[in-house]
């Protein structure tokens, strides 16, 4: 991700009141996690999988503050479970802000499933989402995910795609 990238996530995540960032690292998003280490008005939380961080930007929003899950778009797939039970089950939100591995472009044979499965797996679980592949509509995109999920009490899902991350 190019530097102007990066601090357009961060901008769109304090513009929706973000305190808290749970993540499992990936190669697309590598220059976004130092920059979220390094603010201080943000927590980041690194997680073993998707699912516990699912479950923590859950327990989150039941404290209270605002967190966004940040991962792969593998990452959805092993976090099906936590996000059905909170969100169908719950109404607990969880904003996922995710790298688009698998699209249309992609060089690597092992993250085409990546791009087959995400699309219909957010579909089953009835999530919204938004594919930005365009660095200025990044913000905005965060900000109306956030919005969104916390009127509505169910999860939304930003992917970031495109000349976005590659």
């Amino acid at each position: 991700m190019k530097p102007s990238a990066v601090d357009a996530v961060i901008r769109g995540l304090k513009k929706a009141g973000v305190s808290i960032v749970c993540y499992l690292p990936d190669s697309l998003f590598k220059e976004l996690y130092p920059a979220l280490d390094a603010d201080p008005d943000i927590r980041t939380i690194r997680v073993t999988n998707e699912g516990e961080g699912a479950a923590i930007c859950g327990g989150v929003f039941l404290s209270g503050k605002r967190a966004a899950l940040v991962m792969e778009n593998s990452g959805l797939r092993a976090s099906v479970e936590p996000l059905a039970r909170m969100g169908l089950g719950a109404g607990i939100p969880v904003v996922m802000l995710m790298s688009y591995r698998g699209e249309l472009g992609e060089n690597n044979w092992w993250a085409i499933p990546h791009g087959i499965t995400m699309e219909p797996v957010l579909n089953a679980l009835r999530i919204p989402y938004r594919i930005v592949t365009e660095e200025e509509k990044i913000e905005r995109a965060i900000a109306e995910a956030f919005s969104w999920s916390y009127s509505a009490y169910y999860h939304s899902a930003v992917a970031l795609g495109g000349s976005v991350v590659r």
